[in-house]
Parts: structure tokens; sequence; C-alpha cells
């Protein structure tokens, strides 16, 4: 059976500085694989797609909530895609 997963509540003053970390490493991760010549074709399709994907669930959160959406529910798509992708980077 598999375990639930608890749904972390993070507040935007822990949120952004968190993102910037997470994504300046993932960017680290992913210059090296490319100056490796490492950076495989799922890789680069990887980093085309997630940016799409978040920018559209920033946008249907921002549409839904009426235009009324907090900074940090705008924000959590892309939190925790950037979080997602170091943890990933890191057992490569």
């Amino acid at each position: 059976m598999m375990k639930a997963r608890k749904r972390q509540n993070t507040s935007l003053p822990t949120m952004i500085p968190e993102l910037m970390l997470v994504s300046l490493e993932t960017v680290t991760q992913r210059a090296l694989l490319i100056a490796e010549n490492k950076c495989s074709p799922a890789e680069y399709a990887r980093m085309l797609s997630e940016k799409a994907e978040a920018a559209a669930a920033t946008g249907l959160t921002l549409i839904s909530s009426g235009g009324r959406a907090t900074a940090v529910s705008m924000l959590a798509p892309w939190y925790r895609r950037a979080v997602a992708n170091a943890r990933r980077l890191r057992k490569e």
C-alpha cells in the first residue's frame, strides 16, 4: 500500500529563497550535463515542456480565481517542478 503524501504548505518568504536556490542548482547541473555532452534529448525536451506546463498551470490558477490568486498559488507550479528537478538531477 502506498503512503499518502502530505501536502506541504510553504509560505512565500520560505518559497522564494528556496525556489532561487533549487533553480540555481538545476541550471548548474544542466549546464554541466551540456558542457560534458551528457545531456539527453529527454532532458532537453523536459527543459521546454516543464516551463510550458508551469506557465499553463499558473494561468489556470489565475483564471479560476477570477484574478484573485495568491502569489504562493501562482508560484507553486514553478516551485514544485524546480524542487523535483533539483532532487532528480542530484541522483544523476
